[in-house]
Formats: structure tokens, C-alpha cells, sequence
């Protein structure tokens, strides 16, 4: 981009206007040979118009041609067709613009006073002048939409590249899940349940003691790698805070956004553990989900319950009452509470019910960590 242009572009639109209305007013006084009241208040209008001519191109046009019509002038019609060129799409009324210009500028006047072959000659030459600021004016318009068009193309390069990262981003932490959640999480369980069973079966102190402690430490460590995984998972979502894990205080909430008519009953004692309380949870949104998936219209119930030495939650939902849509599962919902009962020496048990319904229960010794 030439320095004139970069110049002419940071002038303001006033400052331009006003040097367009001077500069017509000067070549109507230089070529207003036998000047006339009538020719006078004309050509104030048409000069005068120019100061408009971006808001209203083909009205200042159309005021300037009888500028052209009376004198022998070029900047108002002129100025005024590269306007119009600019601005307007419609190429049938450019050229009726530029054949009223070139008839303006080769009919004498006064009308009487006509020669035909002059006439003619003058009115091609019209054609020409008044085609240039057009072709002109055009020009720039289709340079305006080409630049336009190429900011759109990389702006959208842009996009696409930015969703190719972000699409690369996730495969690897989809990866990066399916290894923990296939192989670490996997490990961890094993050393929970081996230490869990060497606590139970030895009699030495120290080592009952020392497989406490290995079987807390996995738990805890399993609960983090489901944490860790389920964040991965969600990589590229709104859900990749990091958000505290569920709680009992939070069952309530999650029933009555459960999106099924749900009855909560029964409480559990405080001194419950933050991997049992996680449990109880997970089990309970993994049931109520399959009950909204697999039994529309349903009712269910959720009791929280202590019997002696042990605590747990059973879930209960009624036959359906509308048929269910065939949604695909995965299968491994009941599959990892069970992992996750058994991390905690308890037992899940799910199966239908002689009514038609449906009954998920989880069953945790109240004493493990």
C-alpha cells in the first residue's frame, strides 16, 4: 500500500468531503462562461450534494446532472458516479447512471442550438469519461470483498486449526484415561483387595496394622486415579475444574435433578468415610441414570440404611410405564460399583424385582476407610 493511499485513508470523511465540494465549486467557476441565476442555483445544489454523497449516492447523482447538463464541468458527476460505484451492486443502474451522464455532458445547451454530429461524437466521448470512475469505483468495491473474503478464509484457517489442536489435545488424554483406568486403577484394586485379605487373615499385629495402612493408602490413591480419569475424560468440556468430589450432603441435590420422581429416605451416621460416602453416591447416580434410560415413567426409591456393623443404600424403582428407547451402554456402570464395593470389603447386589422393578444395594462395613 502506496504512502498517498495510507494518507488519503487516515484523512477524516468530513475533511475529504468538504475538499470534494470546494474542488467542484472551483470547476464551476473556471468553466461558467456565460453564468446564469437559474445555472448559479444549480450548480450550489449540485456541489453543495456532495457533502451527502455517502449517505445518498444516487440522489446526489441525479442533483449533479444538471450541473453537467448547463456547463461544461467533470468533478461533480464525476465524484458523484465513483460514489455510486462504490456502494451500490446493481450493475443495470450503473449503466443507465453513466448513459445519463454522457447524455448530460454532450446535449447542448440551449437546446436549440443542436449539431447532431458533434452531438454524437460528444456523447461517446462522455461514455468514456463517465465509465472510468465506475470501472473505478468497482474496482475498489471487489477489492473491499476480496479482503474481506481472505480476513473470513484465515479467520476460519484459524479455527479450524485451533480445533485440530484441541481435537489432538483430547485423543491423547482419552488415551491417557483408557491407560490408568485399564492398567493403574486395575494394579491399585489388586494391592486394596491382597491387602485387605492379608489384614484379615494374619495375626501378627504389625502386619495387620502395616496391611491397613496398604489398603487405605490404595483406596484413597484408587479414588484419585477414578478422579484423575474422569477429569481426562471430560477434556475439551466445561467440566475440567477441578470440583470437589460428591458427598452424602450432596445425595439430595442429585435426586431432585435426577429427572425421575425420586423419595429419599433414611440417614447414615457422621462418622461415614470420604471413599464410602463417594461410594454410596456413585451408586446411587449410576442407578437413578438407569432408571431414567431403561424405565421412562418410573418412580423410584432411595433408603439409606445402617444395619449393626454395616451401612449402605438401596434403590429401588417401579416397573416402567411407557416403553424405554434403545440406548447403547457400556455395561460397566454396575461393573465399577462393584470394583469399588469390593475396594471397600462390601457387596453390591442388582437384579429385577417380582414386581417388574428394578433393586440396586450396596452394602459397606461401617468401619472401613
Amino acid at each position: 500500500m502506496s504512502r498517498a493511499r495510507v494518507l488519503w485513508q487516515r484523512l477524516p470523511a468530513p475533511v475529504i468531503d468538504l475538499a470534494l465540494v470546494v474542488a467542484a465549486a472551483v470547476d464551476v467557476r473556471l468553466n461558467n462562461w456565460e453564468p446564469t441565476r437559474l445555472g448559479l442555483a444549480l450548480a450550489a445544489v449540485g456541489c453543495t450534494a456532495l457533502a451527502f454523497r455517502r449517505r445518498f449516492p444516487l440522489g446526489v447523482f441525479l442533483l449533479t446532472l444538471p450541473v453537467a447538463l448547463m456547463q461544461d464541468v467533470a468533478v461533480a458527476v464525476l465524484a458523484a458516479l465513483f460514489t455510486l460505484a462504490e456502494r451500490s451492486r446493481n450493475r443495470r443502474l450503473l449503466a443507465v447512471c453513466v448513459a445519463l451522464a454522457a447524455v448530460a455532458s454532450s446535449t447542448p445547451w440551449p437546446l436549440a442550438e443542436v449539431d447532431r454530429t458533434m452531438t454524437v461524437v460528444f456523447f461517446v466521448y462522455g461514455l468514456a469519461t463517465a465509465a472510468a470512475p465506475v470501472l473505478f469505483g468497482q474496482l475498489l468495491q471487489a477489492q473491499r470483498d476480496l479482503a474481506k473474503r481472505l480476513a473470513e478464509i484465515e479467520e476460519a484457517r484459524e479455527h479450524e486449526r485451533t480445533l485440530h489442536a484441541q481435537a489432538v489435545l483430547a485423543r491423547e488424554r482419552a488415551q491417557l484415561a483408557r491407560e490408568m483406568h485399564d492398567v493403574v486403577s486395575h494394579q491399585v484394586s489388586l494391592i486394596a483387595v491382597r491387602a485387605g485379605a492379608l489384614q484379615v487373615g494374619t495375626k501378627d499385629a504389625d502386619a495387620k496394622e502395616a496391611a491397613r495402612t496398604i489398603r487405605s493408602l490404595s483406596v484413597t490413591t484408587l479414588d484419585e486415579l477414578r478422579t484423575m480419569v474422569t477429569l481426562l475424560r471430560a477434556s475439551g468440556g466445561d467440566a475440567t475444574e477441578l470440583t470437589p468430589q460428591p458427598t452424602l450432603a450432596d445425595l439430595r441435590k442429585l435426586v431432585e435433578s435426577s429427572g425421575t420422581h425420586v423419595q429419599l429416605t433414611g440417614e447414615l451416621p457422621p462418622t461415614v468415610s470420604t471413599p464410602t460416602q463417594r461410594a454410596l453416591y456413585r451408586t446411587v447416580q449410576e442407578a437413578l441414570t438407569n432408571v431414567r434410560k431403561h424405565a421412562p415413567g418410573a418412580t423410584a426409591g432411595v433408603e439409606l440404611w445402617q444395619d449393626g456393623d454395616d451401612i449402605g443404600v438401596t434403590v429401588t424403582n417401579t416397573p416402567p410405564t411407557r416403553p424405554s428407547l434403545s440406548l447403547p451402554g457400556s455395561r460397566q456402570g454396575l461393573v465399577g460399583l462393584r470394583e469399588r464395593a469390593d475396594v471397600l470389603h462390601g457387596t453390591l447386589d442388582a437384579g429385577p424385582t417380582t414386581e417388574g422393578g428394578y433393586r440396586v444395594r450396596l452394602r459397606i462395613p461401617l468401619s472401613a476407610d
